[in-house]
């Protein structure tokens, strides 16, 4: 099979490689597409240390090629999407259902203390347990489950509900996710915040009740002005300033969330005194659960996401370091890797 082995930093080779086998408790996956994420980019660069060389890509659905001696409930040419958190469901975590904070977890592709082999490859091994059952979902749309999912641990985690005001600092393809995961919790009004026209275009059209251009003037400002009181500042973006916008604009007894990946190192002042007399949360959210993924995968068979605005751009596994420039220069939206003959 062929896949896309990162060898050094900022190196990506296609390579000829042995299909793998699946243990007792794993199946085989026909990659049928598998997203290009900020964590990938990451990687590719450095940013986030990796052992080479390793093949990323941790967002992906396919087609069921072979199940483990141990497996049941799925056959060969089942259609699924796959999570990548692997956890090892005997820790305290584990126990309390936050499988994303495990302390043994593997991370198939993605970010985490020990990664194995990901989805920029034409088949990926899995643990059964991993894989949800995405019917005639195409795989340009499922694959999107585990951002997804990342988007509706983030909005349980912001704790907004039904009538909640929210700010929410980005529009990328993740900020687009969190703003209709939000609307699907009744959330409103909801403004947001985006430098790019087309992306700002986007968000009203997914139902941003307000889109606020921060070429234009402070943006916490023209915010509060347009929707008054702030129940939630979410922030996007990863970078200090926008937190800091995201920060600024939650009232008082509000959540500010960070969503956006920070540079590990970055730091940033707050007014302790100010978290206290305000009675303001500030809270993280990391990745996704084993259940926000299964939400997620039941939220686009039931079509309450539009992937296919976000899905931009269909490409093979030479591509990806193309779109990695892409992503870089903020051209397009969602990009995703296409291995083999897709569907």
């Amino acid at each position: 099979m062929r896949v896309a082995s990162l060898t050094d930093v900022g190196k990506m080779e296609v390579r000829e490689r042995e299909q793998p086998k699946p243990e007792p408790d794993e199946v085989v996956l026909r990659v049928g597409a598998c997203g290009v994420c900020a964590t990938d980019l990451h990687m590719y660069h450095g940013s986030y240390a990796v052992d080479f060389p390793i093949v990323l890509g941790h967002e992906s659905a396919g087609t069921v090629t072979e199940i483990g001696d141990e497996v049941s409930g799925l056959e060969p040419g089942d259609r699924v999407a796959m999570n990548p958190a692997v956890p090892c469901n005997n820790c305290s975590y584990c126990k309390r259902g936050e499988t994303n904070l495990c302390d043994s977890a593997t991370a198939i592709g993605g970010a985490g203390d020990r990664i194995i082999d990901g989805s920029f490859a034409e088949y990926v091994r899995v643990p059964a347990g991993n894989v949800e059952q995405i019917g005639d979902l195409p795989f340009r749309h499922a694959a999107l489950a585990e951002p997804l999912g990342c988007c509706i641990h983030a909005a349980d985690r912001s704790g907004a509900g039904q009538a909640d005001s929210v700010a929410l600092i980005g529009a990328g393809p993740i900020g687009l996710l969190m703003l209709q995961t939000l609307r699907n919790r009744g959330a409103s009004p909801i403004a947001v915040s985006e430098l790019d026209p087309e992306r700002r275009e986007l968000a009203a059209e997914m139902g941003a009740d307000i889109v606020v251009d921060p070429n234009d003037g402070d943006p916490v400002e023209t915010i509060r002005e347009e929707i008054g009181e702030v129940d939630v500042g979410i922030e996007v973006v990863g970078l200090v300033p926008t937190i800091q916008q995201a920060y600024d604009v939650t009232a008082k007894g509000g959540n500010t969330l960070i969503v956006g990946v920070p540079k590990q190192g970055e730091t940033m002042e707050i007014n302790p005194f100010d978290i206290y007399y305000n009675d303001l949360d500030i809270r993280g959210t990391f990745a996704l659960t084993q259940e926000t993924f299964e939400r997620a995968v039941s939220l686009l068979r039931q079509g309450r996401i539009d992937v296919d605005t976000i899905v931009t751009e269909e490409i093979g596994l030479e591509d990806i370091p193309r779109a990695f420039e892409r992503m870089e220069n903020n051209e397009g939206l969602k990009k995703v890797v296409v291995p083999g003959d897709g569907e």
